[in-house]
């Protein structure tokens, strides 16, 4: 059994319950002749691989939905091998070459050149080129996205490319250029809770306004978010009627308590502390980008209003650092560290206007 999120997952442009004027963009563009690169971009959430998927059906039909799974095996020049995963079928391919980090480029080169290369196999297919989704986009490499300008403008007969990525700010201006932008909103509230009512009277499962409109508030546009605690709530309850108690996540809860330790002490040895919480944290795969931000909104909400301003400008320049660089404990591990000497010089600065 599978779960809500991905059983009543809308299959085509018309199934989705938000964006009407965004689907029938798309479906206009699918009916054209001249299919161009696209690039949806939008909070983590909102739907953009779900409406990938919808453009794809659009596009070829129901062939896109028989789907394997592959690894392929891919060379560097140091003769490193890496092992990515690929989803395909006979008319697409989906890949996020992300998961071998600084090799990337060579993913993107290889395999791109190498479906380029290749003729669209099936003489049924109602377009000549093959797609190529590429997930998670902002997270390659600029050497990586250098080489994908290339084959855009290479082979654009043969291949389509569209990727998907939550924002636009990381990825090189040509590539911008070369696609057709779509951006895909986050739900509003309302919009959410038409989704979990849909979902309700599927599962003829008896629910209120009111505990749906706190399942979409705790979401905050995230509708996948929102479908899996609505699940667990029912799994725990039964029946969703009058306030409803949503636990926050494990990791969310070790972040706040990471952020309550800062603020408690500032030491060395309270530095040690949090330095084997935030490795705790990345053992467990949650995003560095992910970590640095709930920690920060744990920290604003507990300190002075003076110092809430310095403590995000810092957040936001140790997360460009971290995309830059390669160990993400160090850049984490700074932040922390900086924080705590703002921290420990504002009380300085209070007792010394005392003696004024």
């Amino acid at each position: 059994m599978s779960l809500w999120v991905d059983h009543y997952r809308p299959k085509t442009l018309d199934d989705l319950h938000y964006h009407p004027a965004l689907s029938a963009r798309i479906k206009s563009l699918a009916k054209a002749g001249d299919f161009p690169h696209m690039l949806f971009y939008g909070p983590s959430g909102a739907g953009k691989k779900t409406r990938i998927a919808c453009t794809l059906k659009e596009l070829y039909g129901k062939g896109v939905e028989k789907l394997k799974i592959d690894q392929r095996v891919f060379m560097t020049p140091s003769r490193r091998k890496l092992d990515v995963n690929i989803v395909q079928s006979n008319f697409h391919i989906e890949i996020t070459p992300s998961e071998v980090g600084n090799y990337d480029r060579v993913v993107i080169q290889e395999l791109l050149k190498e479906i380029a290369q290749t003729q669209q196999v099936d003489i049924t297919a109602r377009h000549k080129f093959k797609v190529v989704v590429i997930n998670e986009a902002d997270s390659l490499t600029r050497d990586a996205q250098a080489a994908l300008r290339r084959t855009m403008e290479k082979y654009m007969s043969n291949m389509r490319i569209i990727l998907c990525a939550n924002s636009t700010s990381k990825l090189i201006a040509p590539i911008k250029s070369r696609c057709l932008l779509v951006r895909v909103a986050a739900p509003t509230e309302d919009e959410m809770i038409k989704v979990l009512k849909y979902v309700a009277s599927r599962e003829r499962l008896q629910t209120d306004d009111a505990a749906l409109t706190e399942i979409a508030q705790d979401a905050n546009g995230n509708m996948r978010k929102a479908l899996l605690v609505f699940e667990a709530l029912k799994m725990q309850k039964g029946i969703l009627s009058g306030p409803v108690a949503i636990a926050k996540p494990d990791w969310e809860t070790y972040c706040c308590k990471v952020g309550d330790m800062i603020i408690q002490d500032q030491s060395p040895s309270r530095v040690l502390e949090v330095r084997s919480k935030l490795y705790e944290l990345l053992s467990h795969c949650i995003p560095p980008t992910v970590i640095l931000k709930t920690i920060a909104d744990r920290v604003v909400e507990l300190v002075d209003e003076s110092l809430k301003a310095d403590i995000m400008h810092w957040a936001a320049i140790y997360e460009t650092r971290m995309r830059v660089g390669n160990k993400k404990i160090f850049h984490l591990e700074a932040w922390v560290v900086k924080v705590m000497s703002l921290y420990k010089h504002f009380f300085y600065d209070i007792d010394m206007s005392g003696f004024d």
